[in-house]
């Protein structure tokens, strides 16, 4: 699961970030998320090794503009040559769909693939492909949503090369040993493939919340993730600032990391303001979760699983 930050500033873009848009590449499949779509959001990929051919779903959290005006623009331009021909599925709070059909359509824009909508609502958005994606209701000056993405949990890994070692013969009885039966061998022994196996390896989470003041129902969405995105619009010192609009200070961040007991919080979504450089930002997150990383543009950051403890074989005479 790879992540590639698009863009990490906040309501106008920067000399060196542009508005909001994540990328998320999922494993063993030519397949492409992107988490909001904001102005330029087709500039920044063609800087990347993305491929807009592989889009396969756009999941918006709002429809204020930092985080939607690069939208059509990405799909028209996906239309020419061979960027893609295959459906993309947009996910967003109500009006999305109506949005973008009026703006296709004053444009005169023709698409030459499907696009399906999705309206969001808190629950299960979608459970496909090895994939579960939620939302929650975020708080905002609009309707504003939150999502987790978790990987299903996955078998355990075969240990060949211990199975190697045990002088179990290459063939058959490796697909009947990883699926956890007790073999006999040639020689007369017998093996427990269960040993040979190990442990289910649970699924990652991902959740992302912007935009938002800080809310239980973040903390509720991202209970145990791996990776938390959450927007850090302003620090504390600017309080009155985010209180107005309705944005989460870094502090405000930390917190819901804290509380959701999440293993990292990436810090994105920032104000122009502190263009000149955000350590007061880190320094107020650190305060109250001590693993923050803060999100640059072009930055890519892989969500690794945790490998458990492979068992001991067992093997009888």
């Amino acid at each position: 699961m790879l992540l590639t930050f698009l863009g990490t500033s906040s309501g106008t873009p920067t000399r060196s970030r542009n508005v909001t848009s994540i990328a998320l590449q999922l494993p063993q499949r030519a397949s492409l998320w992107l988490f909001d779509c904001g102005e330029g959001t087709q500039h920044q990929v063609l800087r990347t090794p993305l491929r807009l051919s592989q889009l396969e779903k756009i999941f918006f959290t709002h429809l204020h503009g930092d985080h939607l005006f690069g939208l059509v623009g990405l799909l028209a331009s996906r239309a020419l040559g061979s960027a893609g021909t295959t459906p993309v599925t947009l996910y967003g709070p109500p009006g999305l769909q109506e949005y973008v059909r009026a703006t296709l359509r004053y444009s005169d824009t023709h698409i030459n693939y499907p696009i399906h909508f999705q309206t969001v609502e808190p629950g299960l958005i979608l459970s496909e492909d090895g994939f579960t994606v939620l939302a929650n209701a975020l708080k905002h000056r609009i309707p504003a949503f939150g999502y987790s993405i978790i990987e299903h949990d996955q078998p355990g890994r075969f240990d060949a090369e211990r199975a190697a070692q045990l002088g179990i013969p290459f063939g058959p009885l490796y697909g009947q040993l990883k699926a956890g039966r007790t073999v006999a061998l040639p020689d007369g022994r017998t093996v427990d493939g269960r040993t040979l196996v190990g442990p289910e390896r649970k699924g990652r989470k991902l959740t992302y919340c912007s935009d938002t003041i800080y809310t239980p129902s973040a903390v509720e969405l991202a209970l145990g993730a791996d990776v938390l995105i959450h927007e850090a619009t302003y620090c504390e010192a600017d309080l009155n600032l985010a209180e107005r609009g309705l944005h989460s200070t870094a502090a405000m961040a930390a917190r819901v990391a804290r509380e959701a007991k999440v293993r990292q919080l990436i810090l994105t979504h920032f104000s122009p303001r502190y263009e000149a450089g955000l350590a007061a930002l880190r320094t107020e997150a650190e305060a109250i979760f001590p693993k923050v990383l803060m999100a640059e543009d072009f930055w890519r950051y892989e969500i690794k699983p945790i490998e458990a403890q492979m068992p001991k074989a067992l093997v009888e005479q």
